[in-house]
Parts: structure tokens; C-alpha cells; sequence
């Protein structure tokens, strides 16, 4: 209509809705708005704009001072700071670029909320089933501008769920669920009045997609992943799961349920309880519509109310950065990997199951022969009455139960003592796993649809940030071993096509060069060396096979505060000689010991650690724990800067990796998998180089220019007809 005269003068003649009842009975109050928004520019100034101009930070009596008090990390920045912004976010005391670990303490956290919103009352939710309704209802949302939104399905496992229906909240307590597929929970009864699934999602995808409309979710990965089904998607979005893991990762979970129950203090309907259990469950569309109104519009009516709460938080406690900037673009790309999923080769993961069903049983007969009658191996108590009665092995425990303790720690010390027995078990354990896992496993999980196999990524399954896959799990597929190998093998690409496999090298030793400031590492990456072998000139004085393996132990142990029994254990030597040689590391690179004390000092005083990018990783137990706590925080608080800055680098360069494909002309590239440092992609065979030259540039520029790391992160790429070929 143009300005808002000729809206207010069209809105006799609009179709009668809610909003021409407005435009109508507001028009004057419409017009005050306009006058009231219009910026007044004749007002005088009382102070000049040339006398607002922020300057750089003044040396003096700032530098004497941090220099009394040895403040190292603020001395850098004196000099450093001449720009405006650096000097605002200097002089606000917000530095993100400082060591992680380094922090003062958090403000409270910010719980304040609406006064306007009302107690939960399941009873008052609507049930839709006209599209008259829920145009008026999704009007509402343009009007409103934020709309909470959730689907209901019949499975977990989003890219071959059914649509069942699907819930909105357009204010706190006022929710609808709109019924798409529901059956009668009565063989004979009839299928209760639902508006047809087409026209319904016809109503819902613009606004889905409209730009005026905030949608908001709860681990909305899943809900895209189900939309996409029906070729809708969603955007602008806001989800509170991942806004909770941004502000709360290590001091609570995410789910809705327990997000609820802190922060609302409500208790949600349980899905169980209206679906059943065992063999007499049904599924959610067989739920009477009153009931599955209740709890979906729950769903939708308390994710609108965490929203509230948690968006205060954000910018409050500092965790906007790491939301916007790394989380919340992460759910559609995540989406359309598990959507994509990864072809698998069944006949070879079969061949595979025989090879290791022979295996298994050839080990049984030895493991039977030495133990010199027959049991059941995988039972704990035969296994330990075995060992510890009959064999009279030494180092049995036993638990409460009564019986001995046969874990892997139990089993590997046998081995260690020189007890064939123990060989074979952890030999038989490992490929009895790896058979039920995978080999057995990933036959059953292949799409019959799309014959492929479609893992499923958590976005806060790990404290750091990491990605964790489930159903299958394809992070934990051994890479060091030949048999582990042969399981990648397995995963294949599709005819004309090719696996890519990218992988950051050493990503997290090169961020601790970085972060803990250390000259002679970041010198030998910077110089392209190999880094193991640079750490065993520093440490042995000479590189040779054995020195190399064990400055690599050293290495990584160091970086997750390993300690000299436990790195005594990996390198086969004495506690003493392990402690000599950690004492030895930190002389050499004393940046990586003062990183690893300041990191401590901070964590204990703060209880978070944080990344470069600003994620916080709490440690509740870091002060409180057990001893074994303790040192199980202290470990982890010591290693979550790097990897959760790892994390995020991988993070932001699955987000750009599309439109950089897309924008290259590569959009036939699809991105697979992400396990750990490494992205894995399905690539037709001509464009094998352009698309690893995109890749590198991508994965090697990720960071910026949000954070700018001075060691450069190198990044490997393989090619193979599988993916155990392109390592």
C-alpha cells in the first residue's frame, strides 16, 4: 500500500481479520507512532561530537601500575589499542582475544522475565483443525513477530519421520496445536476432524520463511530436518537449546524438559505418559487430540517462555558472540548432512561379519585352551573366577557385588604382566564390539529408501562444543587400527563420484603454540615441520623413530594434564622418568606451563574456562568435587580451550562451506560427515581439485575474521573410492 496513510485509507476494504479491526479503531494511534519514531533533528547538542571521540588508552598512570602488579596480558594491549572499537573494548573490560582461562568473574545470571506472563494452564491451549483458524492464528504471528514452533512426529529419527502435526506459540500462554495425521485411538472409530496435510503446510511455509517472523525452536535441527521432508524450510530462527548451551555448557543439560524445570519451574507431560510404554505403546497420532493439544502447545508455550528468559541472558553474560556468531547457523547445515547421509556397502559390511565371527570364535577356542575349560567369556564373574581363582593372576578387586572387576584398566594391567590370556580377551572384546557396532549394526541402519545411512548429530553433546553422532555413532570408529580401516572401507560414493576427506592437521597443537604463546612451536608450524619431531630436538636433542613417538605422546598428553603415573603408563616407564620429562617439556616451553597454571588459577576462581571465541565451559565440581572430581575438572579445564576453540573453527567452516561450494559452481558437492577434526564430502570426479582448493581456503580461514590466530592451521585432504581411501 506504500506509507501508512494509504494503508490506514485502504483498510475499510481489506479482508476482515483481526488486523483490518486495528488499522480501523488504532488509526490515530498509528499516526502518533510515526511522529513519536521520527528522529527529532533540531535539538540542540551539550556536548560537541568532535569532544565524543574515544581515544586511545593513556599510558600513564596505567603502565607503572600493570607493571608494579605484573599484569603481562594488559601491558601487550597498551600499545596495541588505537583504534576506537579496540579501545571501547578495551576500556569496557571485554577482551575475547585475551588467553582463555584468563577471566574475571561472571556477572550474575540474569533470570528477570516479562511480568506480563501468565502461570502455565494446559487446559486453555487450542486444538486447530479449520484453515480459517489458523489463518487468524498465523496472522497473529506476522503481527506479533515471533512465533515459538514444533512438529510432532512417529519417530526420533527425523529424515524418516511422518508428520504428524505441528504446534505454535504466539505469546506466553496462548498455543495451538494443529493435528495433520491423526488416527482414531478406536479401531472402528473415526478419523477425527484434521485440515488436510497440503493445505495446512501451504498456510505454514511463508511464514516459516518470513523474514518478519522470528520462529522460535527447541533443537530446531530436527524440525528442519522433518520439514524438509515436504520442501519447506525455516529462517529467521532462534533456538533455546542451543542459546542454554551457549550461556550454560558443563553446569546443566539442554533438554526442554530440565530447562523447564530450572528456569520455570514447571514440569512438562511427559511423552510416555500419554503414548505408553513396551509393547502397549501407540504411536503420538493415535493420542486424542485433547491430550496431544495439551502437551505439543506445551512444547510450543514453554519454548516461547525459555526464549524470554534466555535472550536476556545473552548479551548480559557475554555469550551473544558465540551464539550468533557459531551456534545458531549450525542447525541447517547440520540438517542437510544427516539428510544427505553416507552410502554404505552392504555386501562388504557383511563379508566383514563373517571375517569376524570366525575371528571371534577362533579366539574363544585359545582363550578356552588357556584357560583350560570352557565359560562364558563375555559373563564378568566366569571371566574373573577364571583369572583370578583358577589362573591365580594377580591384581584381582573385588566390587560390591562381590565378584572381581574385569574392565578394560584390569585387562590391560594383565597384559602388562605378561598374561597371554589378557591379550586375547581385549582381542576378542574389541572385535565383538566392533561386530554388533558397526558391522552388524550398520547393515540393520541403511535407509531402505535412500540406501544410506543417516547418523544423527547432537549440537550440545559435548561441554567443549563438539559434535557427537549417535544412531550410528561414526565418531568412534577406530582409525589406528587395520580392522578399523576396514570398516571405512565400507563407506563408498556414489557412482561418478568420489570421497574427500579434509582433515585440520594437528589443529590442536598448533591452537596451544597459539594460546599459550609458545616461539619454538609456532615457529616449526609456521615453517611447515614436522612438530613431533621439533619437540623431540627440544626435548632429546635428537630426532630419531623412537624420540619422534615419544615427544608425540608428549605431546598430546600434556594437553589434556596428563600426569606422571598416567604418562609414565604410555611411554612403559617409571613415574620418576615421566615426571623428569614433563619437567623438561615445561622448561622448554615454559608458555605452555604458565598457560596451564593461569588456566587453573582462573577456573578455580571463576569456574569456567573459555575459548577464543568466547565459549565458557563451566566446571561445577572444579572446587566442590571429590579429589577425583577435582582432578577430573582440572584435567578437562586444561584442555577445553583448545578443543572447544577447535570446535569452533570447524563449526563456523561447516557453516560457510556451502555457500563458498554453491558459489564456486561446486553446489554438487555435498558435505557428509563431521568426525572430530576432519569434514567429509561426496565430490562428482571432475571436480575433484576445485573443490579442494574451496575446502582448504575455507577450513584453513575459518576463524576469521572473528579471531586471528598467528600459527597457520594446516589442513590434509585425501581422495578415495571409500572412505577408508581418502586417509
Amino acid at each position: 500500500y506504500g506509507d501508512l496513510e494509504s494503508v490506514l485509507a485502504a483498510a475499510p476494504s481489506m479482508k476482515p481479520s483481526k488486523l483490518q479491526e486495528r488499522l480501523i479503531e488504532h488509526a490515530d494511534m498509528a499516526r502518533l507512532s510515526r511522529v513519536l519514531v521520527t528522529l527529532k533533528e533540531d535539538c540542540p547538542l551539550p556536548i560537541a561530537l568532535e569532544d565524543m571521540e574515544l581515544r586511545p588508552i593513556p599510558e600513564g598512570p596505567l603502565r607503572p601500575f600493570l607493571e608494579e602488579h605484573a599484569f603481562k596480558s594488559l601491558l601487550k594491549r597498551i600499545g596495541n589499542v588505537t583504534d576506537t572499537a579496540a579501545a571501547n573494548k578495551a576500556i569496557a573490560g571485554k577482551n575475547n582475544d585475551a588467553k582463555p582461562g584468563v577471566k574475571a568473574a561472571p556477572a550474575a545470571p540474569v533470570q528477570a522475565v516479562p511480568n506480563s506472563m501468565p502461570p502455565m494452564d494446559l487446559d486453555s491451549y487450542t486444538c486447530i483443525t479449520d484453515t480459517a483458524t489458523l489463518t487468524h492464528w498465523l496472522d497473529r504471528a506476522r503481527v506479533e513477530g515471533v512465533m515459538a514452533f514444533d512438529t510432532e512426529t512417529d519417530s526420533l529419527e527425523a529424515v524418516t519421520a511422518r508428520l504428524v502435526g505441528f504446534s505454535i506459540a504466539i505469546t506466553p500462554g496462548e498455543a495451538a496445536y494443529v493435528p495433520l495425521d491423526h488416527s482414531s485411538d478406536d479401531m472402528f472409530g473415526e478419523r477425527p476432524a484434521q485440515i488436510p496435510m497440503a493445505d495446512a503446510l501451504a498456510l505454514l511455509g511463508p511464514v516459516l520463511v518470513d523474514d518478519a517472523v522470528l520462529k522460535i525452536g527447541q533443537n530446531l535441527k530436527y524440525d528442519i530436518a522433518v520439514l524438509a521432508q515436504h520442501g519447506l524450510s525455516i529462517a529467521p530462527f532462534d533456538d533455546t537449546m542451543l542459546m542454554s548451551f551457549a550461556l550454560d555448557a558443563g553446569r546443566q543439560g539442554h533438554g526442554m524438559d530440565e530447562l523447564a524445570r530450572t528456569i520455570l519451574n514447571h514440569e512438562c507431560v511427559t511423552f510416555k505418559s500419554l503414548t505408553g510404554t513396551g509393547k502397549k505403546a501407540i504411536g503420538f497420532d493415535q493420542v486424542p487430540l485433547k491430550d496431544a493439544t495439551r502437551y505439543a502447545a506445551e512444547d510450543a508455550d514453554v519454548t516461547l517462555r525459555l526464549w524470554h528468559h534466555l535472550k536476556l541472558r545473552l548479551a548480559a553474560e557475554g555469550a551473544s558472540r558465540i551464539y550468533e556468531m557459531v551456534e545458531r547457523p549450525l542447525p541447517p547445515v547440520v540438517a542437510g548432512m544427516e539428510c544427505a547421509g553416507i552410502k554404505v556397502d552392504r555386501e562388504k559390511l557383511a563379508r566383514l561379519s563373517h571375517d569376524f565371527a570366525e575371528e571371534i570364535v577362533k579366539l574363544e577356542g585359545e582363550i578356552h585352551a588357556l584357560a583350560g575349560q570352557p565359560f562364558t567369556i563375555g559373563s564378568p564373574k566366569q571371566l574373573g573366577d577364571i583369572l583370578f581363582d583358577k589362573l591365580g593372576l594377580k591384581g584381582g578387586r573385588k566390587g560390591k557385588s562381590g565378584q572381581f572387576s574385569t574392565d578394560q584398566a584390569v585387562l590391560e594391567k594383565l597384559s602388562e604382566q605378561g598374561a597371554p590370556i589378557a591379550d586375547k580377551i581385549l582381542e576378542w572384546r574389541h572385535l565383538s564390539k566392533l561386530k554388533s557396532t558397526y558391522t552388524d549394526a550398520l547393515q540393520a541402519q541403511i535407509n531402505p529408501k535412500t540406501g544410506r545411512v543417516h547418523t544423527s548429530y547432537s549440537l550440545v553433546g559435548a561441554q567443549t562444543g563438539r559434535l557427537s553422532s549417535t544412531d550410528p555413532n561414526l565418531q568412534n570408529i577406530p582409525i589406528r587400527t587395520e580392522i578399523g580401516r576396514q570398516i571405512r572401507d565400507a563407506f563408498v560414493a556414489d557412482e561418478g563420484h568420489v570421497i574427500l576427506a579434509a582433515d585440520y592437521s594437528q589443529i590442536e597443537l598448533r591452537l596451544a603454540a597459539a594460546i599459550a604463546n609458545v616461539p619454538q612451536l609456532k615457529e616449526a608450524f609456521a615453517a611447515g615441520e614436522d612438530i613431533h619431531a621439533a619437540t623431540a630436538q627440544e626435548l632429546f636433542g635428537e630426532v630419531n623413530r623412537d624420540t619422534r613417538g615419544r615427544a608425540k605422546t608428549i605431546n598430546f598428553s600434556i594437553l589434556y594434564g596428563i600426569s606422571r603415573w598416567g604418562l609414565a603408563k604410555r611411554l612403559e616407564s617409571t613415574p620418576d622418568e615421566a615426571q623428569a620429562m614433563i619437567d623438561q617439556y615445561f622448561t622448554r616451553f615454559p608458555g605452555i606451563r604458565d598457560y596451564m597454571q593461569e588456566t587453573l588459577a582462573s577456573v578455580r576462581e571463576c569456574g569456567y574456562t573459555e575459548t577464543l571465541f568466547g565459549r565458557k565451559c563451566w566446571f561445577p565440581r572444579i572446587n566442590t568435587g571429590t579429589h577425583v572430581e577435582k582432578q577430573g575438572s582440572e584435567r578437562a579445564a586444561i584442555n577445553a580451550p583448545i578443543q572447544g576453540t577447535s570446535a569452533d573453527i570447524i563449526k563456523r567452516a561447516m557453516v560457510r562451506m556451502g555457500p563458498a561450494l554453491a558459489g564456486a559452481g561446486l553446489g554438487r558437492v555435498k558435505m557428509l560427515l563431521q568426525v572430530h577434526d576432519e569434514l567429509v564430502f561426496e565430490c562428482p570426479l571432475k571436480d575433484v581439485d576445485a573443490a579442494s582448493a574451496v575446502i582448504r581456503a575455507v577450513m584453513e580461514g575459518a576463524a576469521e575474521p572473528m579471531v586471528a590466530i598467528d600459527v597457520p592451521l594446516g589442513v590434509e585432504i585425501g581422495v578415495g573410492d571409500s572412505w577408508g581411501a581418502a586417509h
